[in-house]
């Protein structure tokens, strides 16, 4: 057991060394268009893998539910403004299903084709595309785009050594047993570090420092969201993983799951205090 768990954390590690520096260099270095496009096709795979959860088994049919959802992107691409208004309707979104998702109690196995968690796709997934492409396309755009990824990753890392360390309360067993109230506090103590370095090396104001400091925190509670959102698919089908896209760490959707939820938040957040 500890070899296959050694030979599991190696994979991944060598997954996320590979994976990082190429995404953080697409962020950095890609005109927005084309980091439209590529950022397109990465939310086109996870079209693939939200099919099969909602039930889709056919794969010609399964292979249109990508398609109709880059029809989305590209019908809102010469629209900036419903890009935004997009962002906020997944928002709202969001806190609703953050109250529902810690209250759940069981969860109800998946039966045929859920045509509901189709639609709600659309919204999951063509939303944080448009956050991530409105923020990429403002001035000092990149910076802030990475910024976010990189608030996440710290939040996902507070969270897996505050859950070992101190984890006792769980925070949605039904859903995601490892997860717990400690996790959350680490992980919003690691976004909230992650905003100090960037508002330092920004130069920002007090003030702004501290919006955005809260702006991070609010990011990382709501990426919990989409973790436990995907969690609850994967239950319904009886699931370990989204796919088998990327070795170690499962599907496209186990990667930008909590990117889902966090990317419109941050678009407003940032928005709503001018930092953007």
């Amino acid at each position: 057991m500890a070899v296959a768990t050694t030979s599991a954390l190696r994979q991944r590690t060598l997954t996320a060394l590979t994976l990082v520096p190429l995404v953080i260099g697409a962020v950095l270095w890609l005109p927005t268009p084309l980091f439209a496009l590529i950022l397109a096709g990465v939310i086109g795979v996870g079209a693939w893998e939200w099919a099969a959860l909602a039930g889709v088994t056919d794969q010609r049919l399964r292979a249109l539910y990508p398609l109709l959802v880059g029809g989305a992107m590209a019908l809102l691409w010469p629209y900036p403004q419903g890009l935004f208004w997009l962002a906020i309707a997944s928002v709202l979104w969001w806190l609703w299903q953050t109250r529902r998702l810690l209250s759940m109690r069981r969860v109800v196995p998946a039966a045929g084709v859920d045509g509901l968690l189709l639609a709600v796709g659309l919204l999951v997934l063509v939303a944080p595309w448009a956050a991530l492409v409105t923020l990429h396309d403002a001035p000092g755009g990149p910076a802030l785009v990475l910024f976010l990824l990189f608030v996440i990753w710290s939040a996902d890392t507070g969270a897996y050594f505050a859950g070992r360390r101190w984890g006792r309360t769980k925070l949605a067993p039904v859903l995601s047993p490892g997860k717990t109230r400690a996790g959350v506090y680490g992980g919003v103590l690691g976004a909230v570090l992650c905003a100090l370095v960037f508002a330092w090396l920004q130069g920002l104001a007090p003030l702004h420092g501290l919006l955005l400091l809260l702006i991070s925190a609010a990011t990382a509670l709501i990426s919990v969201a989409g973790d436990l959102y995907e969690s609850l698919l994967k239950r319904r089908c009886g699931a370990k993983d989204s796919g088998q896209l990327l070795p170690g760490h499962g599907g496209m959707l186990d990667r930008i799951d909590s990117l889902t939820a966090a990317a419109p938040l941050f678009l407003l957040g940032t928005t709503l205090i001018g930092v953007r």
